[in-house]
């Protein structure tokens, strides 16, 4: 990292926002600076890629980078919504130290979600999608465990989301802020399967045996996964395309 930083090339300049740690004024820094270097780079994929015509009622998240970005801005607003959720009605057999972790990361989605927002706003004007309702009736609020294992899912599916959408960006530095914040889902995830089941944060139910890495899942699959806990109808097809 440190030849990159001093090579002295526009590049390393270009780079240099990416890589302090992830706050809240960090993020709006970094998608002011990138705004007029991706700009033209989001529009131009959407002069190439014309998008099917989405059935009446439904949410395309779109194509190109812009899809990307939506699929992320949409899952972030979900997880947001939850854990801000958590925050302000927590478990009444939540310990003290669990009540003090869901208010960082209820922090920590916020900076994601807020993040995606400006940056498509400024990128892509006009291409962002629509503030989405969230459907948490089958969450059970009051009780730790269901708290918890909704977390896991979010927090899992967060991961196997980045990993898989990660290839079909082609602005190089969202793939680089995408890999930064995939690395803090990971942290939560493995956080929250250790308050589960103590040692199950890399298991082979999650972790690729064979590889050694986290498993991913096309962003078509996410989205069918997440439905559930969204109430507005989205299309994730032509996302990567």
């Amino acid at each position: 990292m440190s030849k990159i930083l001093n090579s002295g090339g526009d590049e390393a300049e270009f780079a240099k926002p990416l890589y302090v740690p992830i706050k809240r004024r960090s993020f709006f820094m970094y998608a002011g600076a990138t705004a007029g270097a991706t700009a033209l780079l989001l529009s131009g994929c959407d002069d190439d890629n014309v998008d099917p015509v989405t059935p009446a009622g439904t949410v395309s998240l779109g194509s190109g980078d812009v899809g990307v970005l939506n699929f992320a801005y949409a899952l972030e607003q979900l997880e947001a919504a939850f854990y801000a959720k958590v925050k302000a009605s927590p478990a009444s057999d939540f310990s003290a130290a669990e009540k003090d972790y869901f208010s960082q990361v209820a922090a920590h989605e916020a900076i994601h979600r807020d993040f995606f927002k400006a940056a498509i706003n400024r990128d892509a004007p006009g291409k962002i999608i629509q503030d989405l309702t969230p459907n948490f009736d089958s969450i059970d609020f009051t009780k730790r465990a269901t708290v918890l294992s909704a977390a896991r899912t979010f927090e899992d599916l967060g991961v196997q989301a980045y990993n898989g959408a990660g290839k079909y960006l082609k602005t190089a530095a969202y793939l680089v802020i995408a890999g930064q914040i995939v690395s803090v889902e990971a942290r939560h995830a493995a956080y929250v399967r250790d308050l589960i089941s103590n040692g199950s944060f890399a298991d082979d139910s999650i972790i690729d045996p064979v590889t050694g890495l986290d498993k991913a899942l096309e962003p078509v699959d996410v989205i069918a996964a997440a439905q559930g806990f969204i109430k507005e109808k989205l299309d994730a097809t032509s996302v990567g395309k």
